[in-house]
């Protein structure tokens, strides 16, 4: 069987060539291969297929068959790494923590240890009648997150 660190030395020496980075890879039963490829400026499927031929160039059919997809994560699935925390800087997501809290707010900020969101609330205060705006930065390690989404606006 076509092993995972197999196929990461094989991406890896084709990412040396550019800014791409490898989200996932996984190699499941009858050596079905995905890569799940990014970005920081979005990828392309140029880039795509770049990825896929070269490492089909480095395979041998005649010693092991495999079937192999390489695509970007796509805009609704979890972010995988921190490096997808980075690229998303100053946009919306949902974050949701492993105590099951659910936070939605812009990221402002992250590092090797976790991120930082602004979140904007309304909340009704002593003082006055109504609800007033509440903007708060909330800071979370990487070990307390469950998942974060990006948050499509149209």
């Amino acid at each position: 069987m076509i092993t995972v660190e197999k196929i990461q030395q094989l991406a890896d020496a084709k990412l040396a060539e550019g800014t791409d980075f490898i989200v996932d890879i996984s190699v499941k039963q009858g050596n079905k291969i995905t890569i799940l490829l990014d970005n920081d400026k979005g990828i392309s499927i140029a880039n795509c297929i770049a990825m896929s031929r070269f490492v089909e160039s480095n395979l041998d059919r005649e010693v092991e068959d495999f079937e192999l997809n390489v695509m970007s994560p796509g805009l609704t699935e979890p972010f995988k790494i921190p490096r997808q925390y980075q690229k998303n800087i100053g946009r919306q997501v949902d974050v949701v923590t492993k105590e099951g809290q659910k936070l939605s707010g812009k990221l402002y900020k992250t590092d090797n240890e976790g991120i930082e969101l602004e979140t904007r609330t309304k909340e009704k205060t002593e003082k006055n009648k109504g609800k007033q705006l509440i903007i708060s930065n909330i800071s979370l390690k990487f070990n307390q997150i469950k998942e974060t989404k990006l948050v499509l606006s149209f």
